[in-house]
């Protein structure tokens, strides 16, 4: 199944120049023939292709789903990029292929990577959502300071991942089913010991992902994962 991402299907009947491109030249749809539709919303479209030009692609909606949350809370993911942006790229995709539903992308004190260019990530969310078949785009965030970001309000349970010795609990222990979750995943020379200190004296939860030693994006996953499994 093809789906197409229109987030102002309910305002414009017609398919972004880009996945219009997608459907005429490379699918080779064209009118009359029946697609799928995504506003990244929660919602799927069942639609008609109208009309066809060299760049465009008007549709009639036939249909509307909405798809009901694949879990019950709020996940979000704040993450320290990594020096080589492929790095980032797999885990932006990877973390919506499995379910997130927010991902920060953060600037500590030993960051390798001080800027993201969050066009290209957002455009590897929509085809993450595309390619799992997902109703909702998670939000993307601006890259973000992390004594900034440590103190905004957050609802629900704060995680802070790192390598330092001291009293930590497994991330799969100290999940709490149901209720919204943040996890905040350090640099590849970890989060910096003052940084630890000020998210616990700010409500973060020391927490470990196991025994082994993991690259930034693979923690990061990890993570994702172990909210899924436990919701």
């Amino acid at each position: 199944m093809h789906i197409f991402y229109t987030p102002d299907i309910l305002t414009k009947a017609e398919l972004p120049e880009e996945e219009a491109l997608h459907c005429i030249r490379v699918l080779r749809l064209t009118q009359g023939d029946e697609i799928t539709l995504t506003d990244g919303k929660g919602y799927f479209y069942l639609a008609e292709i109208t009309a066809t030009t060299n760049k465009r692609c008007t549709v009639i909606i036939k249909k509307t789903i909405e798809q009901e949350s694949l879990w019950p809370c709020h996940l979000h993911i704040a993450m320290a990029p990594t020096k080589n942006m492929d790095r980032n790229e797999w885990l932006a995709e990877k973390a919506t292929e499995i379910g997130i539903d927010e991902l920060t992308f953060l600037n500590c004190r030993y960051s390798e990577r001080k800027v993201i260019k969050n066009e290209r990530i957002e455009k590897i969310l929509i085809s993450a959502i595309k390619q799992s078949q997902k109703a909702r785009l998670p939000r993307l965030n601006k890259m973000t300071d992390f004594n900034q970001f440590i103190n905004q309000t957050f609802n629900g349970q704060k995680f802070i991942a790192h390598c330092y010795e001291g009293e930590k609990q497994l991330l799969k222990d100290a999940l709490r089913k149901g209720e919204d979750a943040l996890v905040l995943i350090g640099p590849e020379g970890d989060f910096s010991q003052e940084e630890v200190k000020k998210a616990i004296e700010k409500g973060f939860i020391p927490i470990s992902l196991g025994q082994s030693r993991l690259r930034t994006e693979t923690a990061a996953l990890v993570a994702c994962h172990t909210m899924i499994i436990v919701n």
